[in-house]
């Protein structure tokens, strides 16, 4: 089949892409930036990429020639009043492109919504449901809650708190009943849909076996890392303060946490269907889930992060409007340094951060992570997808990469920290010569204060990082 498929670059339809091409499907992939095509897939054969800004359609047109095409948009770290018409927007745009297509039929991912009560999230989801509805095509929709894989955020997120705190006093929604559902099975669900004539226009609920609560959850996870918690859960925590309470103990962005808490309030519990019969899917079980992800995280084999999210740091557009490191009115710091050994010297530039550290007065960095976090920003805690490999999109501590060229021998890092301006810092070697470069471009006063008050400190940071790399 000839399959059209939007947020190439998110956690779900990145996976659902390498899936698709090993059944040797045709691939169109809906991309905002052409940079950041993700390098599995990037030289596949039978895939292609547009570029797409599902805001802005005005002169995007897509393949007449399409079967299928996956829906699967939306953001859980938007906070804007508007955020439920943006998202409708997205919807309404890509429904009048593929109504210009030979697509019959179309597979959304959506969230169950069986309660009364429902969150900003899930109501903006059964809008966008309600959007995508069409006479020119038949809508398929999935319904799941939360779900637990290598690299999601609900799975990273219950990760830090139940590995960092012995003992925890938490908030009441940890009493909330839902149905976690394993990534591979979610995929499945999505894969046999295609072209499948009894899930059209229709709308299933999809689950894991088990009705748990996320305290049981926490508990559970514990049982199979072999770590022993307790909890105590208090009725008086605020949703404003349970949303301080997941953000600082996890590596979620704060508006990520503030998101959770309002969803996690809402019970997620599915309605039945035949939909496992259907498509022969027997969901696994919540510890079976998690211990299948724990196989991927050792195995350094994590295809996608909810980290990967532009929107999980600081910035919105695309990274190419960054890649060009600005020259006038900035402060800089340059070195450079001969090169023994290029290689080794590259490995560890693209080994630097996450568990490896900055190879040179660590102390800074994670105090400089900790002030970080304090004012709502990233931090440090998400630190890298994968030990030794980078690509653009990646997220790194607080960094995002804009362009990793192991063949130019060219790393560029932009700061997702919270800064009064921008900055960028790169890696380069030229002629068995590494040059370090940190710039930074300051917004208002403010701004130039903050240069002259860590200068002192880059005399040691970013001196003890070259040598680092330079020398074995």
């Amino acid at each position: 089949m000839r399959i059209l498929i939007t947020g190439t670059t998110g956690y779900i339809a990145k996976r659902l892409v390498m899936n698709l091409l090993s059944e040797k499907h045709e691939l169109i992939c809906c991309v905002r930036d052409l940079n950041r095509i993700p390098d599995e897939i990037e030289s596949k054969v039978g895939i292609e990429f547009i570029k797409v800004d599902f805001l802005d359609t005005e002169d995007v047109v897509f393949p007449k020639n399409i079967d299928v095409a996956y829906y699967l948009i939306h953001s859980m770290t938007a906070t804007g009043d508007d955020f439920e018409e943006l998202e409708k927007q997205c919807a309404e745009n890509f429904k009048n492109l593929i109504e210009e297509t030979t697509c019959n039929q179309v597979i959304y991912l959506s969230g169950i919504v069986n309660d009364e009560s429902l969150s900003k999230h899930l109501k903006s989801r059964l809008a966008v449901e309600n959007t995508l509805k069409s006479d020119s095509y038949d809508l398929t929709i999935f319904r799941a809650g939360i779900i637990v894989g290598s690299g999601s955020a609900s799975f990273e997120i219950i990760r830090d708190i139940v590995e960092k705190l012995p003992v925890m006093v938490a908030p009441r929604w940890l009493n909330t009943r839902t149905q976690p559902l394993a990534i591979r099975d979610v995929l499945r669900f999505l894969q046999r849909a295609a072209g499948k004539e009894e899930v059209r226009n229709q709308s299933f609920d999809i689950c894991g076996p088990e009705i748990l609560t996320y305290k049981q959850m926490l508990y559970q996870f514990g049982e199979v890392r072999g770590l022993k918690r307790y909890i105590l859960t208090l009725p008086v925590l605020t949703p404003r303060l349970s949303s301080y309470w997941l953000y600082f103990v996890t590596s979620t962005s704060f508006n990520l946490a503030k998101a959770l808490v309002d969803s996690m309030k809402v019970e997620v519990i599915a309605k039945p269907s035949q939909i496992n019969e259907i498509l022969h899917v027997k969901p696994m079980p919540y510890k079976e889930a998690v211990r299948l992800a724990f196989q991927k995280i050792e195995q350094n084999s994590v295809i996608s992060s909810w980290k990967d999210a532009i929107s999980s740091g600081v910035f919105h557009d695309q990274l190419s409007d960054h890649i060009q490191v600005p020259n006038h009115g900035c402060f800089k710091d340059v070195r450079s340094k001969i090169v023994k050994d290029e290689t080794y010297t590259l490995n560890r530039i693209w080994s630097i951060g996450g568990k490896n550290g900055w190879y040179g007065f660590n102390l800074l960095w994670r105090i400089r992570g900790y002030l970080d976090k304090l004012f709502g920003g990233v931090g440090l805690r998400r630190g890298r997808r994968h030990d030794t490999n980078l690509e653009a999109g990646d997220p790194l501590d607080f960094w995002r990469v804009l362009l990793a060229d192991k063949k130019q021998k060219r790393l560029l890092l932009f700061a997702e920290m919270k800064l009064p301006g921008e900055a960028w810092l790169e890696f380069k070697i030229i002629d068995n010569t590494l040059f370090q470069r940190a710039v930074f471009r300051p917004k208002g006063l403010w701004g130039r204060l903050y240069w002259y008050m860590v200068l002192p400190f880059h005399a040691f940071v970013f001196k003890g990082m070259i040598n680092s790399l330079t020398k074995k």
